[in-house]
């Protein structure tokens, strides 16, 4: 999914997330817990923890309740989660998803314009931002690359989130970056692949009809439980938490899976089409 940040609108500090990371941290250790004794009481992971206390991820409205309740914080944490903001480099309208990703359990992705978001490479991506039309500064696309490069730590944080990403394959025989860059963005994309908790599969051009060509979709599940999705289109993006709306993209993420090229298959094209550029 594509996350920049639109000419004109004005770019998020991160000030706020440093600050009621440092809150937290002040009423854990007043409480004398570590890391690793807080995160079962509040139900949330180590690295979600740290991530949160070092200003890196925005906390959900529930671990916001569960830490002011179990630290004893005298309404403290939840007065300065009232003045957080998001990060620099998003878009407002793609931000809503961004706090959820850090929470996810189960995050599946499909995309048929580019390269999601999340597997890219600093070089890819900072050419798309080159590319970008409306022109941006240089500080813009600074903004947006470490915002975007950022959300792609997930993939390594969050070991036990289950990872799924399904491409058409013209999206990666498009040359949308010079020869070296794609080879190294292919390089990439099967280096995560063969994370245990990473599946990558490619939705092969001779595939007729599929169940995706109504266009990109994320579908999430936080911790609780409770599935979202996600839909994209030019400089506009829905989160939708219906939950009838949700089954119906689960039911074609799940027809896609088995209409995409196996994992193993997925990697034998990954070459092929490294090798032709």
């Amino acid at each position: 999914m594509t996350d920049e940040v639109p000419k004109g609108s004005e770019p998020e500090t991160s000030e706020s997330l440093r600050a009621f990371g440092e809150v937290v941290k002040v009423f854990r250790k007043r409480a004398g817990l570590t890391q690793e004794q807080f995160a079962p009481l509040v139900g949330y992971s180590v690295p979600m923890i740290a991530s949160i206390e070092q200003g890196r991820r925005l906390p959900s409205k529930e671990f916001v309740d569960r830490a002011e309740e179990v630290l004893e914080a005298f309404g403290v944490i939840k007065a300065a989660a009232k003045h957080l903001t998001r990060r620099a480099g998003l878009a407002k309208w793609f931000a809503g998803w961004a706090e959820l990703e850090p929470q996810a359990v189960t995050l599946y992705t499909f995309e048929n314009r580019l390269v999601p978001g999340l597997l890219q490479t600093t070089a890819y991506a900072r050419t798309l931002f080159e590319k970008q039309l409306p022109a941006m500064s240089d500080d813009k696309i600074e903004s947006n690359l470490v915002a975007r490069m950022e959300r792609t730590h997930i993939l390594t944080e969050l070991p036990e989130t289950i990872f799924s990403f399904i491409m058409e394959e013209h999206a990666l025989r498009r040359q949308v970056a010079t020869p070296e860059v794609m080879r190294e963005q292919i390089d990439h994309i099967i280096g995560l692949g063969e994370r245990r908790n990473i599946d990558i599969q490619i939705m092969p051009q001779s595939r007729g009809h599929h169940a995706g060509l109504d266009g990109p979709l994320c579908l999430l599940e936080t911790e609780e439980n409770t599935w979202y999705a996600y839909s994209e289109g030019q400089g506009t993006g829905q989160l939708i938490s219906d939950p009838k709306e949700v089954s119906i993209l689960q039911q074609r993420y799940a027809r896609m899976r088995t209409q995409a090229l196996s994992v193993e298959a997925t990697v034998g094209l990954l070459r092929e089409i490294r090798g032709a550029l």
